[in-house]
C-alpha cells in the first residue's frame, strides 16, 4: 500500500501525467518526449527521474540515448488499487439501497 500512496503522489503532477500519457504509445527518448510536451528536455529528465523512483517507468540505454517505457507491473498494482476502491464504493451503494428500500 505504501508504494501505491507514493505512486498516487507522483502522479499528482500534471507534467508527469502528461509524460505517462505520451509513453502509452510506446518507448521514447527524453528528446522525443520533450518535443511532445510543453517543458524543456531538462525538466522532462527531472520528471522522469521521479517517475523512475516510483517504478512507473524504466530506462534502457541505447548508445548515448536513454529510452523510457512504462512499467506494466506498477500500473497493474495501481489498477488493482483503483478497482478495489470502485468495488468498495459499489458495495457501499448497494448496502445503502438495500437499507433504504426496506423503509
Amino acid at each position: 500500500m505504501a508504494n501505491i500512496q507514493r505512486v498516487l503522489a507522483v502522479l499528482s503532477d500534471p507534467t508527469r501525467q502528461r509524460l505517462i500519457e505520451v509513453l502509452r504509445d510506446g518507448p521514447l527518448s527524453v528528446g522525443d518526449m520533450a518535443a511532445r510536451v510543453t517543458v524543456t528536455q531538462s525538466a522532462v529528465s527531472q520528471h522522469l527521474q521521479v517517475l523512475k523512483t516510483a517504478n512507473l517507468v524504466s530506462e534502457e540505454r541505447v548508445g548515448t540515448r536513454r529510452i523510457y517505457q512504462l512499467e506494466a507491473a506498477t500500473l497493474g498494482e495501481l489498477r488493482s488499487y483503483v478497482d478495489s476502491l470502485w468495488g468498495d464504493a459499489l458495495g457501499a451503494f448497494a448496502s445503502h439501497v438495500r437499507k433504504n428500500s426496506q423503509t
